[in-house]
């Protein structure tokens, strides 16, 4: 690999370790799917380790998360005894539902507040309820964003 493409690699394997633990995921996991990602290719567990610098341990633990996030599949080779991990067919529309998962629930509790609200808190409660309103938005969003994707590039 070229030395601008490695630095390119490097780059966005980092970021995806950041953005993804901002959706509640390890940056292991993030920077795991970053690799896949990039590379395009399936990729063995100790090959997944010793790129990433990080224990086997920590592949499993992270590999196992994004596997039932439906974000990677594991699968094995014939003669080989080593799992190796993909990149899932439809790693987007995952994402997607977790964001919109995530959204349903703030706006769920927060509404649940807000309605709970003793009547002299009035204000409180509309801003409260505002904010859920708002995250029951970006759930229907992300809702509609995924339907939409999986319009435009089926299995």
């Amino acid at each position: 690999m070229d030395q601008q493409i490695a630095e390119k690699r490097a780059e966005f394997v980092a970021f995806m370790g950041q953005a993804l633990e901002g959706q509640g995921l390890s940056p292991i996991s993030g920077r795991i799917l970053g690799l896949l990602m990039f590379d395009g290719t399936a990729r063995s567990f100790s090959d997944l380790a010793t790129d990433l610098g990080v224990s086997r341990g920590s592949v499993s633990v992270n590999a196992r998360t994004l596997i039932q996030r439906g974000l990677v599949e594991k699968f094995n080779v014939s003669g080989d005894r080593q799992d190796y991990f993909r990149v899932a067919a439809q790693p987007y529309e995952a994402l997607l539902d977790g964001i919109s998962a995530r959204m349903r629930h703030m706006s769920e509790t927060v509404g649940h507040i807000a309605r709970t609200l003793p009547d002299g808190a009035g204000e409180t409660r509309d801003r409260l309820a505002l904010f859920a309103n708002f995250h029951a938005s970006l759930a229907e969003g992300m809702e509609h964003a995924a339907r939409v994707f999986a319009g435009h590039f089926p299995d």
